[in-house]
């Protein structure tokens, strides 16, 4: 509560031409107490936050990245803009489909409720179930009248993700990059259309049941097959560094799960409208800008094969193999003549 004679110091510093001469000492002693008051104030406030940067305290950590959420959602959209704009031009996606100010909406909510899902404790998995209907959802609005979108609504969430496990304390960056993947996981991938696709069918149908066989299996095969294509290809390097390096490696994990995930939609809704009008696009989109070959894409496609042919069995093989098929046929030679 302001008192009447702070009310009146106030108008006193404010005003110093209309204070008579024998109040101008009193006034300028007055001002120079402001002053320094307001400088330990500042003194006091970085050594707040110095403890806060240096503090390994899950609540403050969080409270830190969500402190700087603003700034790294603005960088992390002019990194995407450099990245994507002239794509989004060259698919001629209209830019009125992807709003600024909706999308970083979206990525203060979501990364919000990941730091504080890390601050609480509770675990990704558990993270993961709280967060599916709300990404989903996001995912849904941002793909509805164009699906490509997503494609740049990713990349956003992606960069924001890095960027904040760029200023989290080295020691916390392995437990806050759980939670960040569980974001990029339920945006890169059509988990929640995959599952109201399975809501059709049966519980003992036999493409159900080939889900269920490779659910479990997604993370087990994605790094299997990495772990063999940087064994094939030793001195491969991307736009982001070397195959072998920790963030390339997570993000081709990612990327061989969403194939999987794709192949198990289209098997579930019986065609291959995901991976056309979804999968392909965004593929088109970002891997030629990130200096990924279609020679090392063909590679993964056809690892994935053999991969889940042994964990669903031979005999469902036939549920999957023809949506597999198609999907081979679009990065085809044929298509992309790129080599390895």
């Amino acid at each position: 509560m302001v008192t009447d004679c702070s009310v009146s110091t106030s108008l006193k510093v404010g005003r110093l031409e209309k204070v008579g001469v024998s109040d101008k000492a009193e006034v300028l002693s007055l001002s120079e107490v402001w002053a320094k008051k307001y400088v330990k104030d500042l003194h006091l406030q970085d050594q707040a936050l110095l403890s806060l940067e240096q503090s390994k305290s899950k609540l403050d950590v969080a409270a830190k990245l969500i402190d700087v959420l603003r700034s790294i959602s603005a960088r992390a959209w002019n990194k995407t803009e450099t990245l994507l704009s002239r794509e989004v031009r060259r698919h001629q996606i209209s830019a009125s489909l992807i709003d600024p100010w909706t999308i970083s909406k979206d990525v203060h909510l979501v990364y919000e409720e990941a730091l504080a899902a890390y601050a609480k404790g509770v675990t990704p998995q558990r993270f993961s179930v709280a967060a599916s209907k709300r990404l989903g959802a996001i995912r849904q609005k941002h793909t509805a009248v164009d699906p490509r979108v997503i494609g740049f609504v990713s990349m956003q969430f992606h960069y924001c993700g890095q960027m904040l496990s760029a200023e989290a304390p080295e020691s916390e960056r392995a437990t806050l990059q759980s939670y960040f993947k569980v974001v990029d996981d339920l945006l890169y991938m059509p988990l929640h259309r995959a599952y109201t696709a399975a809501g059709n069918y049966d519980y003992h149908h036999p493409r159900l049941e080939t889900v269920r066989l490779a659910l479990p299996a997604t993370s087990r095969i994605a790094k299997n097959i990495v772990n063999q294509v940087i064994a094939l290809c030793p001195d491969y390097a991307t736009y982001t560094g070397p195959l072998s390096e920790a963030v390339v490696r997570t993000s081709s994990i990612r990327d061989v799960e969403m194939f999987q995930i794709y192949l198990w939609t289209c098997m579930l809704e019986n065609n291959i409208s995901a991976i056309a009008q979804e999968l392909f696009p965004l593929c088109v989109m970002l891997y030629p800008r990130l200096k990924v070959s279609w020679g090392l894409v063909r590679l993964m496609v056809n690892l994935l094969d053999q991969e889940l042919s042994a964990c669903v069995g031979s005999i469902n093989v036939q549920y999957y193999e023809p949506h597999y098929t198609a999907m081979l046929k679009m990065f085809s030679p044929s298509t992309f003549p790129d080599p390895l």
